[in-house]
């Protein structure tokens, strides 16, 4: 995997020096939230921002620290909700109060832990939610008569 840096593709050694600094500025503002009193009661409060951390840097396409609408985009496709255009600007918009178009991972983590019902943190809870139910069955179904019908 390469990452555009400029005009330039990097990969291997740079991109593992960029996600490096970018786990290390992502874990300071994990420390900050720690610290937060405003957090104190929040339960398993460490594993969430962990959980947050990894699903943000997953989604953070250009290591900058901040989800634009592409990375937004990528992201609801693979959670399997895709959105338009527009449902996307909103969904930013509602997240970072309307002042970027790019979500930083204090916004993120500001939606994830807050008391509001954002689209986006309403996704992310539910692929959360699918990831731990009970895995699907695989293969045929199993054979059914005509009295287990209801």
């Amino acid at each position: 995997m390469s990452v555009a840096l400029g005009n330039r593709f990097q990969g291997g050694k740079a991109f593992g020096l960029l996600k490096a600094r970018q786990d290390r500025r992502l874990a300071e503002i994990n420390r900050e939230f720690l610290c937060d009193q405003k957090y104190s009661d929040e339960e398993n409060l460490p594993e969430k921002l962990a959980a947050f951390k990894e699903k943000y840097m997953e989604f953070d396409l250009n290591n900058e620290g901040e989800i634009d609408l592409m990375s937004l985009k990528r992201m609801m496709e693979k959670l399997g909700v895709p959105k338009t255009h527009l449902e996307m600007k909103k969904m930013i918009s509602e997240v970072t109060g309307g002042v970027s178009d790019t979500i930083s991972y204090r916004d993120f983590v500001n939606m994830m832990l807050g008391k509001r019902s954002a689209v986006l943190k309403l996704v992310m809870m539910f692929e959360g939610k699918a990831n731990e139910s009970s895995p699907k069955p695989v293969g045929p179904p199993p054979e059914r008569d005509i009295a287990s019908l209801p």
